[in-house]
């Protein structure tokens, strides 16, 4: 299924108003090591939030390291966060899908490692490879520790990503999660990659969302005119069975606390995970 909210062209001129400064290069830190120990601290010091119907009480949110008791079973979300780490708007995100959906989250801290490398783009390409290789190995040691924690139901564990964070979303090959959500991804070639590499399975649902005009990944950057950028999913996931493409009509990169987003969201998980 496909739904495309059409938005006008509009110049350079208004790109540039849109990035502000973000043209200009900064690179801070140099850890991006996927170590054992760098995954435990980004798996320790995730940021859980728990709907009420889990605590026995009120909404519970803090480092997972500090998880009250659950009685239960519950689908989880894991949530990978951009290159901002977590921002309020990924409390925000988490917040609602426990008083909205009533659904547990999970989002590992990248930041938590000591010196993590951080940078403003545009960088090399294969200093951004070397983070999406670290993203990864957060994202794998994610579901294997959500499998172990004993109110998870493994068998609806949807795994949601954000920018940077919705790139091992789109890459990663394990059939385990039950559904996918990728936001403000396009899932192919452009300055952010050497390649798309997507490799969600054939079967799995997966919802794409992204800003028309998006900042990063739309043809009106720069950064991105050396590649035939359409700018969304849709070429990478049109042989997928249950694949929803979404874009708005923005020049917004975070668009998933939109009313648009949240709606969409919310009908997505509820049918998958109603099967």
């Amino acid at each position: 299924m496909r739904w495309i909210a059409v938005a006008g062209m509009v110049g350079a001129a208004l790109w540039l108003a849109a990035q502000g400064s973000a043209g200009s290069q900064e690179i801070k830190g140099s850890d991006l090591t996927p170590s054992a120990e760098n995954m435990a601290r980004t798996w320790n010091g995730a940021s859980l939030v728990l709907p009420a119907a889990l605590t026995g009480g009120l909404l519970w949110q803090g480092p997972l390291r500090d998880a009250p008791a659950v009685s239960g079973r519950s689908p989880v979300v894991l949530f990978m966060h951009g290159s901002s780490g977590l921002a309020p708007f990924v409390t925000e995100y988490q917040r609602w899908l426990a008083d909205d959906l009533g659904l547990p989250s999970i989002a590992p801290d990248s930041m938590a490692i000591p010196d993590r490398l951080t940078y403003t783009s545009p960088v090399a390409t294969d200093l951004y490879e070397k983070v999406h290789t670290l993203r990864m190995g957060e994202l794998e040691n994610a579901l294997a520790g959500a499998k172990a924690l004993p109110w998870v139901d493994p068998a609806k564990i949807i795994i949601v990503g954000t920018s940077e964070g919705a790139v091992p979303v789109a890459r990663l090959a394990n059939p385990l999660p039950v559904a996918r959500v990728i936001y403000s991804w396009s899932c192919e070639a452009n300055y952010f990659v050497d390649a798309p590499k997507t490799a969600i399975p054939q079967e799995t649902p997966v919802l794409s969302m992204i800003a028309t005009r998006d900042p990063y990944f739309s043809g009106e950057n720069p950064w991105n005119r050396p590649y035939a950028v359409r700018g969304d999913c849709g070429n990478a996931l049109k042989s997928h069975q249950d694949a929803m493409i979404v874009t708005l009509a923005s020049n917004k990169h975070t668009i998933l606390n939109t009313p648009q987003a949240h709606d969409t969201t919310a009908a997505f998980l509820k049918r998958v995970l109603a099967r």
